[in-house]
């Protein structure tokens, strides 16, 4: 006689496990793709980096209008070192800001800008700025060591260099004129109120 017994069924109970398992995961990737999707890609973020406190890693080059440039030449002026490339929307959406940055301190001398191009080509860098303006060093060839030495994974990313020659900032996503003149500010009270307190002190 066949034995007619029912055989348990676990497959309800695997299911279960695989609904607690999918569910929250889903649910978290879900809140993830939100929050990507939803994120200002312009927003200056400021992230640590080893660089940070020390002295800025050498730059020098022929610029794309044939100009020397050497980094340390810029001592006793703030210098924004812009890592772009003209395909990146980020780095097309940022370059404006730069420019007003550039035309806000012409005039005085004290800060200024150097773009290094990551990953482009001379001729479409020069297109761009021909195209969407800005009156600063350029370089764009043999550019990769820079990238390295400064740490770049992407674009846009910009270091702030103090007058002293020092790293004080690293900016990625897209630099705002506000953003960066409000860092500066900040940066030279700090100092101000430093150099206060060693003064009283040493009276």
């Amino acid at each position: 006689m066949t034995n007619t017994e029912p055989v348990p069924d676990t497959v309800p109970a695997r299911s279960r496990l695989a609904v607690w398992i999918v569910v929250p995961l889903a649910v978290t990737m879900g809140l993830f793709l939100i929050l990507l999707a939803t994120r200002d890609p312009s927003t200056t973020r400021v992230r640590q980096s080893r660089l940070i406190g020390g002295v800025a890693p050498a730059i020098t080059g022929t610029a794309i209008d044939g100009s020397q440039f050497d980094l340390d030449n810029e001592r006793g002026r703030w210098v924004v070192v812009n890592f772009f490339s003209t395909t990146c929307v980020p780095c097309q959406i940022e370059h404006p800001e730069l420019v007003k940055f550039q035309q806000a301190h012409e005039a005085s001398g004290d800060a200024t800008i150097v773009s290094v191009a990551f990953d482009d080509s001379s001729e479409n860098v020069r297109r761009f700025f021909e195209r969407n303006g800005g009156d600063w060093p350029v370089l764009a060839s043999d550019t990769g060591t820079y990238a390295v030495s400064y740490g770049v994974a992407q674009v846009p990313e910009s270091y702030l260099i103090a007058p002293s020659g020092l790293v004080v900032d690293k900016l990625i996503g897209g630099i705002k004129l506000q953003d960066l003149e409000s860092r500066i500010t900040a940066l030279e009270q700090a100092a101000a109120e430093s150099r206060a307190a060693a003064d009283n002190g040493g009276g």
